[in-house]
């Protein structure tokens, strides 16, 4: 049986859940009989980069450079690179990941012409930019296309149900063309026993400077506007009483050094620990008593999925994905705005450490079933035969 050849596109391998659905994907379904091409963007510097889990997978993919996150001339001729390659490659289906591939890679399937146009298109909204990010023009201007393409796309995946109500009420395709598949993740990294947890723990605290019987509040974000990571640092001032507890963040971005300007009362700053982007995210984890989001909007927040695959408490905001990821605890869940419940809801768990530990390790069974690398690769697979099918 000939293989089902495949072209997936994303518009950049920066550090996040998109990035790693589309390089893992790229390799497991090989088992499954698909040939997968996939083609990627260029990052800006300060985004990092999913580069070394390729490497470690095995995956090569195809750059084009000049596709970037930055809407400008230059996405003209990735256009016109993005059409020679699917040309040369003739995929059975093309699959697209998050708004810019999703826009570029869909007009270029459909500029392929009617003898090279591949059969199916699928696209995978990883939340969606279609507020909070722009202006309303550009939002009114995104929503249409976004709309365009929808009528011309064989299948639409959400990420989440709170993300496919959000295309829903924002008009982009009814219900029934969208399928919900949640992201997944090898968790296997997050499981440890006590000691080595233990050891872990102590051995990036001392190489952060922590001291190894802080209480450490942990931010994992991408620096960027959208992620919030000032309000971590008004979390911070609201507890800078307690002199024990330190606040890592874990990530980097265009806003870091704007957001190290912000004054903080004295005796925080230097409990505040820039610790840029950090590969080993399971050290992270167990070197954190808890894991805090303050974003304004996500898709399916991979830091709260690893963070509990890992036995840590989290907080966040009330946004997007956030409450599939989370499930039902009270007080994990805080509206954006409310800064004060945030940092209140972060000190509940603080100061009784032994429960919230115990919560999280429940938690941990539901993450790890529900965000299933497994699970991803057959809804996948299942999706993928049944448009070929029609």
């Amino acid at each position: 049986m000939s293989e089902i050849r495949v072209a997936r596109i994303i518009s950049r391998l920066n550090i996040g859940g998109p990035a790693i659905q589309a390089i893992t994907m790229t390799r497991l379904l090989e088992p499954l009989g698909y040939e997968t091409l996939l083609i990627r963007g260029r990052e800006a510097g300060h985004e990092g980069s999913m580069d070394h889990l390729a490497d470690e997978l095995g995956v090569v993919p195809v750059c084009i450079a000049r596709m970037r996150r930055e809407v400008g001339l230059r996405d003209v001729l990735a256009f016109v690179q993005l059409v020679r390659t699917l040309r040369r490659f003739r995929p059975d289906l093309v699959h697209t990941h998050a708004a810019k591939a999703g826009t570029l890679g869909r007009f270029a399937a459909l500029a392929c012409g009617r003898r090279r146009r591949p059969r199916v298109i699928v696209h995978t909204f990883h939340g969606h930019s279609l507020s909070g990010y722009f202006s309303s023009r550009q939002d009114a201007v995104f929503l249409r296309i976004e709309r365009f393409l929808a009528r011309r796309t064989s299948r639409l995946i959400a990420v989440s149900e709170e993300v496919r109500d959000d295309l829903v009420r924002l008009g982009v395709a009814p219900a029934a063309q969208i399928d919900v598949i949640r992201l997944g993740f090898d968790l296997s990294r997050f499981q440890a026993d006590a000691a080595t947890r233990g050891a872990r723990r102590d051995d990036l605290r001392a190489q952060l400077g922590i001291p190894p019987d802080a209480r450490v509040v942990t931010i994992i974000a991408r620096l960027v506007p959208i992620k919030r990571v000032d309000r971590f640092l008004a979390i911070a001032e609201r507890l800078a009483h307690e002199p024990d507890v330190w606040f890592l963040i874990a990530g980097d971005g265009e806003l870091r050094a704007k957001l190290q300007a912000i004054a903080l009362p004295p005796g925080l700053a230097e409990r505040v620990v820039w610790a840029g982007f950090q590969q080993d995210v399971p050290g992270v984890c167990f070197a954190s008593d808890v894991v805090v989001l303050t974003s304004d909007n996500e898709g399916t927040p991979v830091s709260l999925i690893e963070a509990q695959a890992a036995g840590v408490p989290v907080v966040s905001t009330r946004v997007g994905g956030a409450a599939t990821v989370v499930g039902d605890r009270p007080g994990a869940l805080v509206a954006p705005d409310d800064v004060p419940g945030l940092a209140r809801a972060v000190a509940a768990l603080l100061d009784d450490l032994p429960a919230a530990r115990a919560s999280a390790r429940a938690a941990r069974e539901r993450v790890i079933a529900d965000f299933s690398l497994d699970g991803l690769v057959q809804s996948l697979d299942r999706l993928y035969r049944r448009e070929l099918g029609r």
